[in-house]
């Protein structure tokens, strides 16, 4: 019987993040704003659990996550999707080429993700016709990266924690 429990509390947990990643597309509430700051969780999400267990996140629920984003912010489709989708590919070369987990090396590490998925995110805005702010955009990136270790950490304890 006990087996059995912990089979399931293990599968469970192993899809907790996939299960967060729709919770915040369907609430629409990918980016916190409070105030002056803006922070994107969902690349926080989407390139913590692509680099450390990338059997967690597919690649099909990140696309799928970024349309229904779209949908529930109202942006044109395909444009959240694609910059995940960026992020998630950043985070898949990281991973091949990391030797060491560390907070530092991820931390860095993700500063090019956040630019490549910034300009995925402005080409396709752009070619939708679809107007943006681009001071906006810097001060989210900004804000986001300062919050990566937060939730880094955060991740890191239940990851331990389902492990166990």
């Amino acid at each position: 019987m006990s087996l059995g429990f912990n089979n399931i509390r293990f599968k469970f947990l192993e899809l907790v993040p996939l299960f967060l990643l729709f919770f915040i597309s369907l609430n629409g509430i990918s980016i916190i704003n409070i105030n002056f700051f803006s922070v994107n969780i969902h690349y926080i999400l989407v390139y913590y659990w692509v680099l450390r267990k990338p059997q967690s996140l597919g690649y099909g629920f990140i696309f799928l996550a970024g349309i229904i984003n779209d949908i529930m912010l109202g942006f044109p489709i395909g444009v959240n999707a694609l910059s995940l989708l960026a992020v998630a590919a950043v985070a898949a070369y990281v991973r091949v080429v990391t030797v060491r987990i560390q907070l530092i090396n991820d931390w860095v590490s993700f500063i090019p993700a956040l630019i490549f998925a910034n300009v995925v995110y402005l080409i396709a805005l752009y070619y939708s016709n679809y107007s943006f702010d681009y001071l906006y955009l810097v001060k989210n990136s900004i804000f986001t990266f300062i919050f990566y270790p937060i939730l880094w950490i955060f991740f890191s304890i239940f990851l331990n924690f389902s492990k166990s």
